[in-house]
């Protein structure tokens, strides 16, 4: 039986369990003042008890029937009105299944468990039609900077056999460059994938020694672009995983040193507790950055023109997705800020360590790891 039709029946039998109770509550009250005197004559001259049951119990059966053919049409209207949102959510339901993300149910009336229910619904739509558009842009985005290479690597090979005289050195030097692009855009892929799946090892790790870390590793670089690196802060410890982490660092600096000035650019790197989080933030001096342009720059392949001709190095465009991703999964928040003056801030926020005796262990496990 359908939910209607359970609902029907039980509005239906508690309608009839009311009036038969109220019929029983009526028919014990007029027995106190009616005798039972069946012997006597003149019966209806003189009412007794079996001359009331003679009356009452036939009367009583028609309003039982009357009860319970309302009570199945009424509780047939009521469940139906009851119902009518739940089938616009089924209806909704069924129009997502075959692939329609964009319906929404936008159920009117006031606020109640089935509005409730139908908002809930269309937030979930929106969310889901936002990530399969997100997932539909990447392996659209993927495809093309995979099928570049790829390109560009079968253009040199058709060139060399057009020209089996010409200089092969040449060719050989731009297919390592361009297999190299190739290998570094497939780990890239890889990192956002593992990032996302969340299926790594958690212990303990200290935000700072992987940004003093990540700063010594990109030193060369930063010399090389005339870019001066400032690092501080406190112990920030967390849990996660160090990997990870550091190539969440790593990206950040890579990115702040990268995308710079010219000459006598500066990247500040700094670590900070907070009562609940830790924080890393990594800022950097450069082009102006509009605030409606920072909020896509953690897009996969997104990347900034005006930065890329301005520093002449293009990467694969996943610094920053990887910088999320790894974010999300170690259940914290990325913050992309503007400067004023020119450059970025990024804001990297984790879950801090309980302060009990487990994190007393953690801080002990990060300085030995620190020694």
């Amino acid at each position: 039986m359908s939910v209607r039709v359970k609902l029907t029946l039980s509005y239906a039998a508690f309608l009839m369990v009311a009036g038969g109770l109220l019929l029983a509550a009526v028919w014990v009250f007029l027995l106190q003042y009616v005798p039972d005197d069946w012997n006597r004559r003149l019966l209806h001259e003189n009412p007794n008890r079996q001359l009331l049951l003679h009356t009452f119990v036939p009367a009583a059966a028609v309003v039982m029937v009357f009860l319970l053919l309302f009570g199945l049409l009424g509780g047939w209207l009521l469940a139906g009105r009851m119902l009518a949102p739940l089938a616009r959510i089924t209806d909704a339901t069924r129009t997502a299944t075959y692939g329609s993300l964009s319906h929404r149910i936008r159920l009117p009336g006031r606020k109640d468990e089935f509005r409730e229910l139908a908002d809930a619904f269309d937030a979930m739509l929106a969310r889901l039609e936002a990530h399969v558009a997100e997932q539909r842009r990447f392996a659209a985005n993927a495809s093309h900077e995979l099928r570049t290479p790829l390109a560009i690597s079968k253009t040199l090979l058709d060139v060399a056999r057009a020209d089996p005289g010409h200089d092969t050195g040449d060719v050989i030097d731009r297919l390592h460059a361009v297999n190299t692009r190739a290998i570094d855009l497939t780990e890239a892929l890889l990192l956002l994938s593992r990032a996302g799946r969340r299926s790594f090892p958690r212990e303990p790790v200290d935000l700072s020694l992987l940004a003093e870390e990540a700063t010594e590793t990109l030193l060369p670089l930063a010399g090389k672009r005339g870019v001066t690196i400032e690092t501080g802060g406190d112990l920030a410890p967390t849990i996660g995983s160090q990997a990870l982490l550091l190539q969440l660092t790593t990206n950040l600096v890579h990115n702040a040193i990268v995308h710079n000035l010219p000459e006598q650019g500066a990247v500040w790197v700094d670590t900070a507790v907070r009562s609940r989080a830790v924080l890393l933030t990594v800022e950097n001096t450069g082009e102006q950055v509009a605030p409606h342009r920072a909020a896509t720059l953690t897009e996969p392949f997104q990347r900034g023109t005006e930065r890329v001709h301005s520093t002449g190095h293009t990467g694969v465009g996943l610094g920053l997705a990887i910088v999320e991703t790894i974010t999300q999964a170690h259940d914290g928040v990325l913050t992309l800020t503007p400067r004023s003056a020119g450059g970025l801030r990024v804001t990297v926020e984790l879950p801090a360590p309980a302060p009990d005796a487990d994190s007393r262990q953690v801080r002990n496990q990060i300085r030995d790891s620190g020694a």
